[in-house]
């Protein structure tokens, strides 16, 4: 199992930017996949999740009306757009996945040690 993420990078306050995780080794039609990001001195947060359907996908309130998960199930990758950055966004954001919170339909409150697979992450730098 893998999972790659990509398309970090340094941008402006109010620029976008959009993040990509490949996955293999099993398919997105099975489980539940998000992010979650970590600042420096800070713990690691959930950003947002897909669980069984798209009418159950959630976001950190803070992110909220700025990001857009989604998944492209025939391509094995989940993307995370991220508009209207903000210099309290910057953190290094890592893609997750797990089986057993699929079969629980939503995928909201389950917290970093509940996910089975984990990306490597990727920094997301917002300053002027």
């Amino acid at each position: 199992v893998q999972l790659q993420a990509s398309g970090g990078g340094l941008v402006q306050p109010g620029g976008s930017l959009r993040l990509s995780c490949s996955v293999s080794g099993f398919t997105l039609d099975d489980h539940a996949v998000g992010w979650f990001r970590q600042a420096p001195g800070k713990e690691r947060e959930g950003v947002s999740c897909i669980g069984r359907n798209d009418d159950s996908i959630d976001y950190l309130d803070s992110v909220k009306g700025r990001f857009t998960i989604s998944r492209d199930i025939a391509k094995g990758t989940v993307y995370l757009q991220m508009n209207s950055l903000k210099p309290e966004d910057t953190a290094v954001y890592y893609c997750v996945a797990d089986r057993q919170i699929f079969t629980y339909y939503f995928c909201s409150g389950y917290g970093p040690d509940e996910y089975e697979y984990w990306g490597q992450g990727t920094q997301v730098t917002v300053s002027s």
